[in-house]
């Protein structure tokens, strides 16, 4: 990992998106693809090219698979959460998939409940 690709994987909207929801707390790839409202296929290249960067880290439940900020990375390069913490909650995008992470975890759904359509938020 080198900063080169540090900020190469956060040059992109829909990755400084995944990042402030992150920001929150751990997410599954369906929930990150329902909150953001973009297919899977999509959110993996994303969430892989952030994963390349060590700014992102996974981890297996079940049959699912979850998302977190590394927060060695968030050390070693204090800059990215800077920017997570203070700079997106300035952006309308940003807001906005914050209020769907709001109302989602407020509904009590579960990844299977979004694997079978249940998206009430």
């Amino acid at each position: 990992m080198d900063l080169i690709q540090v900020m190469k994987a956060l040059a992109d909207e829909t990755r400084i998106r995944i990042l402030n929801l992150l920001k929150h707390g751990e997410l599954c790839v369906c929930e990150i693809e329902t909150i953001l409202e973009i297919n899977q296929s999509n959110t993996s290249r994303h969430l892989i090219k952030l994963q390349n960067a060590n700014i992102l880290e996974y981890f297996k439940k079940a049959k699912y698979v979850y998302y977190k900020l590394n927060d060695e990375t968030m050390s070693k390069y204090p800059f990215i959460k800077e920017i997570i913490e203070k700079e997106t909650v300035k952006l309308k995008i940003c807001q906005n998939d914050y209020s769907r992470l709001s109302k989602y975890r407020d509904s009590n759904l579960s990844c299977d409940d979004l694997k079978e359509g249940k998206v009430q938020f």
